[in-house]
């Protein structure tokens, strides 16, 4: 398994990237991934984002350390709605804590727990997800699902709402913020170019693929864009 990630600040926003990701394992038969995406119309929408990602590792570790004594016999379906509901919880404690408002707490969420011993996954949130090249745009209602919007909601009724994507087989899984349906061509670039392919589904590593795309296709994206890939494959391209 080979797991690759980027993050870039878009072109319009020339102060504070606003989106994060965060992958990491649980103990050594589960692997969690997610992105972040803060809203531009928030109130210091950089801070939120990164804060959830924060949170996620605080999660994450204390699951990590848990498992080595008592390990998880949980469906993979209830650990996956366990760690979003004690993310809310913790959300509920910072904002408390911080005396943050709604407008502070603007970011969405696309979270992948993936089970090793079987390749069984789930998918759940706002964002994109990518899987051997087929798209699926995550949105409620067709708008940002911000977690801010339902802190203050039932948990078990809020994610009874969710769609959870049962994964059972795949070689290349991405998820992704929404950034990245925003390249736009720069003076000269090319315009038949899919950067969405080339980045979700040809090989090579993210970070240099970003800068082909820059520098050699004149294509950037103009909002921010977070990506994590996993490939099963042993994929020893190089990229351009």
């Amino acid at each position: 398994m080979h797991i690759d990630s980027t993050l870039q600040i878009g072109a319009y926003h020339l102060q504070h990237c606003e989106d994060y990701l965060f992958h990491d394992h649980i103990g050594t038969d589960k692997l969690l991934c997610a992105v972040m995406d803060g809203c531009t119309m928030g109130t210091d929408s950089y801070l939120i984002a990164p804060l959830v990602g924060k949170l996620l590792r605080k999660i994450v570790k204390e699951r990590h350390y848990l498992e080595f004594y008592q390990p998880s016999r949980l469906p993979l379906s209830q650990e996956l709605k366990s760690i979003v509901q004690q993310l809310f919880n913790e959300l509920k404690m910072l904002k408390n804590q911080l005396q943050l408002e709604q407008r502070e707490m603007l970011t969405t969420i696309i979270i992948f727990l993936l089970d090793k011993n079987n390749g069984a996954g789930l998918v759940v949130g706002d964002g994109v997800l990518s899987i051997d090249g087929q798209l699926t745009v995550f949105e409620q209602d067709n708008k940002p699902d911000y977690l801010g919007y339902h802190l203050q909601e039932d948990f078990d009724n809020w994610y009874a709402r969710q769609a959870v994507l049962n994964i059972t087989n795949y070689t290349d899984l991405s998820l992704s913020t929404d950034g990245i349906s925003s390249f736009m061509a720069l003076e000269g670039g090319e315009t038949e170019m899919d950067p969405i392919a080339y980045l979700l589904a040809d090989p090579g590593e993210l970070d240099k693929k970003l800068k082909y795309l820059e520098h050699q296709a004149g294509l950037r994206p103009t909002d921010d864009v977070a990506i994590i890939r996993v490939r099963n494959s042993h994929d020893n391209s190089p990229a351009q």
